[in-house]
């Protein structure tokens, strides 16, 4: 059986054996290069929803005892206190991004935005 060549043999590197690259082609500038002043927060949008079991069980409660509040104490107090401890820590949350006293990989864009503001782009 005759010897194979190999089908790229124009530029081939013999010591490994790899294929050529391709020629670099000049970049078009279609839109200038700069930044925005603003950045949108669409990503930002997410439904928190406290205490969502609680409540359940909180009105499955009612129903069961006829919207009867003294029946349902237990209940009522679980839940109160899931949303005020959802509550501090959502103010908490808050006030560290408006401080920017943690430092974080990905900031809010309200705060990005700020900043943007205090250095916008010339």
């Amino acid at each position: 059986m005759a010897a194979m060549t190999p089908r790229f043999t124009v530029g081939v590197n013999k010591a490994n054996g790899r294929r050529p690259c391709r020629e670099p082609f000049p970049f078009q500038e279609i839109l200038p290069l700069k930044l925005k002043d603003s950045v949108s927060g669409k990503g930002d949008r997410t439904s928190e929803v406290a205490c969502l079991q609680d409540m359940a069980v909180m009105l499955a409660c009612f129903k069961k005892h006829d919207f009867n509040q003294a029946l349902c104490s237990k209940e009522i107090g679980a839940f109160q206190s899931c949303y005020t401890n959802f509550m501090t820590a959502h103010q908490q949350a808050k006030n560290m991004e408006s401080t920017m006293a943690g430092t974080k990989s990905k900031l809010p864009y309200r705060t990005l935005n700020k900043i943007l503001k205090k250095y916008p782009s010339a």
